[in-house]
């Protein structure tokens, strides 16, 4: 058995489980129940605020196979939603944008993207996207611009401010706030 990083074993799982995040969790549950879905949304702020932990949970409500559609409350009993939560789904890419952040990478990105989903989405998670280099940035805009129905994208960032615009104004914004002592 490999060893597993407390904060990987104790990870959220669902949305009521986030601490200090309910503007966002709730408005990405009331999203989810409404069916009014971005295809990018921007998730920044300090680190350890649950912005990788909320987009792998959006990606199971996404895919969650319990439901004949996406859901606020992901069972995290079906095959989709354990995969995820054990970051073997082929639907759910998860790339950190500090050591993949040339144009190679996001060319292959944009590769994957074409191939349909085995569930209802393919989701892709960058983390710490303001790493990618000017020329990552715009290869991944084409794809961003005209992204196919069954992609999302979920960018994680310390430092929106160095993202381009041209990325920023395609991505729902969410601000994670840090979390109060008394609340860890």
């Amino acid at each position: 058995m490999s060893y597993l990083v407390l904060a990987r074993k104790c990870r959220p799982q669902t949305f009521e489980e986030v601490v200090a995040q309910e503007h966002i969790t709730e408005t990405l549950k009331s999203a989810i129940e409404k069916d009014r879905l971005a295809h990018a949304y921007l998730f920044c702020g300090p680190r350890g605020t649950g912005k990788t932990t909320t987009a792998r949970i959006l990606a199971k409500a996404l895919n969650c196979q319990s439901f004949d559609r996406a859901t606020p409350t992901p069972c995290g009993t079906c095959d989709s939603c354990v995969a995820i939560a054990g970051s073997r789904s082929p639907d759910v890419l998860e790339i950190d944008g500090a050591s993949n952040r040339g144009i190679a990478e996001i060319q292959a990105l944009r590769e994957r993207v074409q191939y349909a989903p085995q569930g209802r989405y393919k989701v892709f998670i960058i983390d710490e996207v303001h790493m990618l280099t000017k020329e990552a940035f715009n290869a991944l805009l084409k794809t961003l611009e005209e992204p196919p129905g069954y992609v999302t994208f979920i960018f994680a960032t310390t430092e929106p401010h160095k993202l381009p615009p041209t990325i920023t104004s395609r991505c729902q914004r969410y601000d994670f706030r840090r979390i109060p002592a008394q609340q860890i």
